[in-house]
């Protein structure tokens, strides 16, 4: 059984309730890093190695440190539950059943920030945990843990919660910022950084449920048993959001020692493929990071296991290698089209670019279109040779990272599954009623090309 930190408590009844979540062990931590200088916190969170849990895997104690602290000028935090990168739903876990757990780290963070107003930016889909939230935010005040004068110690803390519009590009930390203000929630061109001007230009840290939420465990155990799980710069615990085609999906806390092929086929995860199904291919760490197939996935190119941590998930690069990000493991079995999966994200990116930057504007809706074209047995071979010129146009061209993830999912489709894309091509009628299968995705091959 894995070591669980984050979800230990999970199973109990009322958990969400502050009675029952003071009553094994809640606000704990916070008591005693209240007692603790804030610059003792952040050497603890530092310590730890605890690494953005959002998708981009910055170390977080380091973020905190960029913080400016300008006399007189208020700080902020402000926690990024705009879950909307599909394929992940481990924060909306922790936020409907654990929500005193995401207070707890926010009080904590908070008073090492220097910060007196937080809040949570929530996806407007997730219409029903705004109210957990709040009432959780209402019991702690109640008990003492927010509002003037925190347990006597002269910190004042106010949490709100901001209900975004479901716009998945207020995932993005300055986007989310515009629409935390009030505006249209549209990327800022950085530098300045939120750190140095950020939500209503003063100092703003921008943390991921998650992230702040495992500052709860690193109090309580200390930043340096925190870092002894795991491996090498994977410390601590990670959730994983598990999905597709798995005999048992869900919610799992890994300490980022297990392999993948553990996590997928044993039952104390995933539980295998259904129906005896082949592994064909799997999406790691949400729809924008690369898919990678069967042979890739559980091995690396070099022929070691891989393992369920951001640098193993990583090895070979994006040429046999993909990204831990924000922890969705999609598992596509024999059964499924890359070319439809592939068509289905690049729709989605082209819905929700904010339209800021041309390659990306443009460019997202023309890969939906090459895409649809080929999986409605319309394509032609150049078309394929084509989305690759396009996906190239797009990354690293833009002011915020979605272009990246609407070109990464291409990329690595025709990079992995070209043979997949050129049946459809050659065989349109044919493509129409039946899945090209898993042909060779599974045999172990010896290189893969940059190009």
């Amino acid at each position: 059984m894995g070591k669980k930190l984050l979800l230990k408590n999970a199973h109990i009844e009322g958990i969400r309730y502050f009675e029952t979540y003071r009553k094994h062990g809640g606000y704990e931590a916070a008591e005693k890093a209240l007692k603790m200088k804030p610059e003792e916190i952040l050497e603890e969170v530092k310590t730890s190695g605890l690494r953005g849990r959002g998708g981009a895997g910055f170390p977080t104690g380091m973020k905190w440190s960029f913080l400016a602290k300008p006399e007189g000028v208020p700080r902020h935090l402000v926690v990024n539950a705009d879950e909307s990168e599909p394929g992940t739903f481990k924060d909306r876990y922790l936020m409907e059943f654990l929500p005193h757990l995401l207070i707890e780290g926010m009080l904590i963070s908070s008073y090492t920030l220097g910060s007196n107003t937080s809040y949570i930016y929530i996806r407007g889909e997730y219409s029903w945990i705004p109210d957990i939230l709040e009432e959780a935010i209402d019991e702690a005040k109640a008990a003492g843990f927010l509002g003037k004068n925190i347990l006597g110690t002269g910190f004042d803390l106010e949490i709100y919660v901001q209900r975004g519009g479901g716009a998945y590009i207020c995932g993005e930390e300055t986007a989310l910022l515009e629409s935390l203000e009030g505006r249209r929630g549209n990327p800022r061109l950085k530098p300045p950084f939120p750190a140095v001007k950020g939500l209503w230009e003063r100092p703003t840290v921008v943390n991921n449920v998650e992230s702040i939420a495992a500052v709860v465990p690193i109090i309580e155990i200390g930043g340096a048993e925190y870092a002894k799980i795991g491996v090498g710069r994977s410390t601590g615990t990670k959730l994983i959001s598990a999905c597709g085609n798995i005999n048992k999906p869900g919610v799992y806390e890994i300490d980022m020692t297990i392999t993948v092929e553990e996590f997928i086929y044993s039952d104390e995860y995933c539980g295998g493929i259904p129906n005896g199904k082949k592994l064909k291919a799997c999406i790691p760490g949400g729809s924008s990071v690369p898919i990678v197939p069967a042979n890739l996935l559980l091995k690396t190119i070099n022929g070691e296991p891989r393992y369920m941590n951001y640098e193993s998930l990583a090895d070979g690069g994006f040429a046999t290698g993909t990204m831990m990000g924000s922890g969705g493991f999609i598992v596509l079995d024999e059964d499924q089209c890359v070319v439809n999966h592939t068509m289905t994200l690049a729709r989605f990116y082209n819905h929700e670019s904010c339209g800021q930057c041309t390659p990306c504007r443009e460019g997202t809706g023309w890969m939906y279109k090459i895409l649809k074209k080929i999986e409605k047995g319309e394509g032609k071979m150049e078309d394929i040779d084509l989305l690759w010129d396009i996906q190239r146009k797009i990354e690293g061209n833009t002011i915020c990272p979605l272009g990246d993830a609407a070109a990464w999912p291409v990329a690595a489709a025709i990079r992995h599954f070209r043979d997949e894309f050129e049946w459809h091509v050659n065989n349109p009628e044919l493509s129409q009623t039946q899945n090209y299968g898993i042909a060779n995705y599974a045999d172990p091959i010896p290189a893969v090309s940059n190009s």
